[in-house]
C-alpha cells in the first residue's frame, strides 16, 4: 500500500500513467500475495514485460536490475530511470525523478502522499461486499467508542531472521497504551485483532469492555483491516497492516498510538514513518 501510494502520488503530480509490476509475487509465498486489485478500488494497470522494458531498457534483463540496485554509481550512470529508495526515511528528491521511472523500495512515509490523502482514501475503499458476520461486527464498532488494538506475531514470532529485524512488541507497550486511552476516552470499547488471537486472549489484560475479532482468516484476513479502519481510535503494532488500518480512519479527532521503537535492528531512521499527529509510546 505504501508503494502504491507513492507511485500514485507521483503519477498524479507528473500527469503520467501508473503501472504496477506484480511479477515478484510469482515467487512470494507469505501472506496472500498481491491483493490490491482484488480488495481495493485502486487505479493503475498491471505492468507487462513490454511496459517494464520501455522504462528500464536493457536494465530490465534478468539480473541487471539487481546489479543496478546494489551499485548506486552504476545505477545512476547506466539506468537513471531505476529509482531505488536511498534510505528508510523520507527522501525529498523523489519529486525530481524522471517522468518515466521504475520505483524500488518501501517508501514508508506519509510525506510521500499526504497531498493526495483524499484520493488515496477513495482508492483504498473496499470493493468486496461485507459478509453478514463482518456487517454485524461493523455495526457493533460504529455503535460505541471503538478502539482497535493490533497485535502482530506470526512470522515475527516464528521466523528468527524476521524477528531479529522487526522484533516483538512487549506487553508493557499495549498495557501502557490501553491505560492512556482508558483515561482519555469516555467508555472506550477495545476490539483486538491479531494473527495469533489465542496468544492475545491469554496475555492481554483489558480493564474495559472488549472483543476479540478472530473470524477473518486466509483470503478474508483483509477484513480485519477494514474493521480496524472503522474504529474511532487505534493502538497499532510495528506493522504496516495496522498502520494503514489507523490511517484509513478519516476521523480528525482520532487518537493513534504507535510504538516508540519500530524495528529490533538499529540504524533505521523511522522519524518519518509515524505521522506527526500520532503518539509514540
Amino acid at each position: 500500500m505504501f508503494q502504491y501510494a507513492v507511485a500514485r502520488s507521483l503519477a498524479i503530480r507528473k500527469k503520467v500513467p501508473l503501472y504496477l509490476d506484480i511479477s515478484p509475487y510469482r515467487t512470494y509465498k507469505k501472506h496472500q500475495g498481491f491483493e490490491l486489485k482484488r480488495i481495493f478500488n485502486c487505479a493503475g494497470e498491471i505492468a507487462t514485460a513490454a511496459h517494464i522494458r520501455s522504462v528500464l531498457g536493457w536494465c530490465a534483463l534478468p539480473g541487471m536490475g539487481g546489479l543496478a540496485q546494489q551499485q548506486s554509481a552504476i545505477r545512476r550512470f547506466l539506468c537513471p530511470q531505476l529509482i531505488v529508495e536511498p534510505h528508510f526515511h523520507y527522501w525529498p528528491k523523489i519529486w525530481e525523478i524522471p517522468d518515466k521511472a521504475y520505483l524500488v523500495g518501501y517508501w514508508q512515509s506519509e510525506k510521500y502522499f499526504q497531498e493526495i490523502a483524499a484520493t488515496l482514501r477513495q482508492d483504498f475503499t473496499f470493493c468486496q461486499p461485507l459478509s453478514e458476520v463482518n456487517q454485524d461486527w461493523l455495526q457493533r464498532i460504529k455503535a460505541c467508542n471503538a478502539v482497535s488494538i493490533h497485535i502482530r506475531r506470526g512470522d515475527y514470532a516464528s521466523e528468527k531472521v524476521t524477528r531479529n529485524v522487526h522484533g516483538l512488541l512487549p506487553l508493557t507497550y499495549y498495557h501502557r497504551a490501553i491505560r492512556y486511552l482508558t483515561e482519555q476516552l469516555e467508555e472506550p470499547t477495545f476490539f483486538i485483532f491479531s494473527d495469533e488471537i489465542t496468544w492475545a486472549k491469554e496475555h492481554l489484560r483489558l480493564p474495559a469492555s472488549h472483543y476479540f475479532v478472530e473470524h477473518n482468516c486466509g483470503g478474508e484476513s483483509y477484513n480485519d483491516l477494514r474493521l480496524m479502519s472503522a474504529c474511532k481510535h487505534h493502538i497499532i503494532a510495528n506493522s504496516t497492516f495496522s498502520w494503514w488500518g489507523a490511517w484509513l480512519c478519516s476521523s480528525p479527532s482520532k487518537i493513534v498510538i504507535a510504538p516508540q521503537q519500530w524495528f529490533a535492528i538499529k540504524g533505521k531512521n523511522t522519524e518519518d514513518l509515524i505521522p506527526n499527529n500520532w503518539l509514540r509510546m
